[in-house]
């Protein structure tokens, strides 16, 4: 007599699959932004890479990454990766942000939480592997101020950002041939971003704070693929050379703009709408996602080590900007990076720990007073592995990084953005579907 067992992970992984959609689906229905960033008001907002803590701790190299510590990984940023999953994979973690804002001689600090990923991939045996998931695609958090007056009449001006869109997904990939695999993503995004502009009367006690919020509602399918030929080099070393990649996709944005006026206030408690002023609905519009090129390659060293390297490319200048704002240009980009464990068959724990380190460079494809906004960081992480269990059939991971980096600058009367990213993950690698024996 058989039966199947899928042991102590089945329940593991449906508790934290299910606790983390739902922390999810919570999150993207209040569109809560964990992005301070000012430059967060151009495009779709600020950009969340599909990158797990172990890729983004080694600069965010993804292309060419398909093995660490000598086993297969679930790399959802080039599905040609899912072809080599030999174990069920569950992947779940959180997302930090501590930044600081400077203007001049002025400076101000930040800090959020919010939900990172989840994401499962499941290994088809000959047939390839496929995944699924969720996580943020971007967000949008920036907030300016001034006071301003008409003749007697003063009043203060401010415009905010919040919001964000969210990437369900579900990838498959394959090896046709020895050594070469290929894959594709096929994503859903869906969010809302808002752009708020209040004018509160200093002048005037009488007069009631008027709030302009103009509201879009992203929806659409987008389309991602990646290729990677890996080769053994004598018996040591291994080599993967990869690329992936998006198309332009189209999707659509419903927009609409509501004004409204609320009680006159002068602490910091936000009234509820009085009364709506007019509301205004614009329809359906296409927007043109940029299409990204990445190549890159990883060599590695069995259990002990890895190093790798990524060209990043993207053309955002057929994205269709909102009135006033500068067209986007083309971006580009590198990432360096690599892990090493001291030791694997050691004793001691910390000679097990992956210690990961990296740097990035991106050129944004924002220009804001003929200033070209640049990103870059360095970044560092940690794996620390959890006993084995199930026969050692079930082995688990708990991973962090941070990336510590600087975008914009103080030249041009512009703001510079010194930031922390913090992305803690849970990795949990098991064997589903085992046939076993019972007398």
């Amino acid at each position: 007599m058989h039966r199947h067992s899928t042991g102590s992970f089945a329940k593991i992984a449906f508790h934290l699959l299910f606790g983390l959609t739902l922390l999810g689906t919570q999150q993207s229905y209040a569109q809560r932004s964990t992005s301070h960033s000012p430059y967060s008001q151009f495009g779709l907002g600020q950009m969340r890479e599909d990158l797990f803590p172990q890729t983004r701790a080694m600069g965010g190299i993804s292309a060419g990454v398909r093995y660490l510590n000598g086993l297969p990984t679930l790399n959802i940023t080039n599905p040609a990766s899912y072809s080599g999953l030999n174990r069920t994979v569950l992947e779940a973690g959180m997302y930090g942000n501590f930044t600081q804002l400077s203007k001049n001689d002025r400076s101000d600090h930040t800090a959020d939480f919010a939900f990172g990923h989840i994401a499962i991939g499941v290994p088809l045996a000959k047939y390839g592997g496929l995944a699924f998931g969720l996580l943020p695609y971007s967000d949008m958090g920036y907030s300016a101020s001034s006071t301003e007056s008409i003749g007697d009449i003063v009043y203060r001006k401010s415009v905010t950002g919040e919001g964000g869109i969210n990437k369900a997904f579900a990838g498959y990939g394959v090896s046709p041939v020895k050594g070469l695999s290929v894959g594709v993503n096929a994503g859903f995004l869906f969010g809302n971003l808002y752009d708020i502009t209040r004018v509160t009367f200093l002048s005037e006690a009488n007069a009631y704070p008027t709030e302009l919020r103009e509201t879009r509602n992203i929806r659409g399918a987008s389309l991602d693929y990646g290729i990677q030929y890996s080769k053994a080099l004598n018996r040591k070393y291994n080599l993967t050379v990869g690329y992936s990649g998006s198309l332009n996709n189209q999707i659509n944005a419903n927009r609409d703009r509501m004004t409204i006026i609320t009680e006159n206030r002068t602490d910091d408690y936000i009234a509820p709408p009085l009364d709506t002023i007019s509301t205004h609905t614009f329809g359906s519009s296409k927007l043109t996602l940029p299409l990204k090129h990445n190549v890159g390659f990883t060599l590695s060293k069995g259990y002990n080590w890895m190093v790798g390297a990524d060209f990043k490319y993207a053309d955002w200048s057929n994205f269709q900007v909102r009135e006033g704002h500068n067209k986007l240009e083309k971006s580009y980009g590198f990432a360096v990076g690599g892990q090493l464990k001291p030791d694997p068959t050691s004793v001691r724990y910390w000679n097990q720990v992956d210690y990961r380190l990296g740097f990035r460079y991106n050129q944004t494809p924002v220009v804001f007073r003929n200033q070209r906004i640049n990103d870059m960081a360095v970044t560092v992480g940690f794996g620390f592995p959890l006993p084995e269990t199930n026969f050692g059939r079930t082995f688990s991971q708990v991973n962090i990084s941070a990336e510590f980096g600087q975008q914009g600058t103080l030249k041009s009367n512009l703001v510079r953005e010194r930031y922390i990213n913090i992305n803690f993950g849970f990795t949990i690698n098991d064997s589903w579907f085992i046939r076993r024996s019972l007398d």
